[in-house]
């Protein structure tokens, strides 16, 4: 696995993604850019399979969705097996997002705010390290209810 952080919007979060991808490089890490690539309407669920499938098959463990609020696109991103999207707003839900939860992806609001207050969340989200512990507990019951549905049981 790679120290490499996959990203991907739609229309109305393009302005935020290019801002997140500048500021991501210019850190060192490598970012794989799986599109929108122009203000051209497009749909959100598209993009949050792309990044959340890769997420899903383990190709890497990180990923980051933009859309117009952040939430749309988190909830297409949910839908994929051990994902752990969360969408955050501010330095707090940024920070608990992986502290508490571990979150593999995290989703932005591209119109909720502005570019230079995304790279701040995600420089948070980036850096603080997941506790573990009694969070890890819950986060293996969320996996079992996942494998439960999976199999039909719900």
């Amino acid at each position: 696995m790679t120290d490499k952080i996959v990203i991907a919007s739609d229309h109305g979060g393009l302005t935020t993604k290019s801002a997140l991808i500048a500021s991501l490089t210019a850190a060192g890490i490598e970012v794989e850019d799986f599109g929108t690539s122009n203000g051209d309407s497009v749909d959100y669920p598209d993009f949050a399979a792309l990044v959340a499938s890769a997420i899903a098959r383990g190709e890497v463990d990180r990923g980051i969705l933009v859309c117009g609020t952040g939430i749309g696109i988190a909830i297409a991103a949910n839908k994929f097996p051990g994902v752990r999207a969360a969408v955050i707003h501010d330095e707090f839900t940024a920070q608990m997002s992986k502290q508490h939860n571990n979150a593999n992806i995290i989703a932005l609001g591209g119109r909720t705010m502005e570019p230079e207050q995304a790279c701040r969340l995600v420089e948070i989200w980036r850096t603080v390290e997941y506790e573990g512990g009694r969070h890890q507990l819950r986060l293996d019951k969320i996996a079992r209810l996942e494998k439960e549905i999976q199999a039909g049981r719900f």
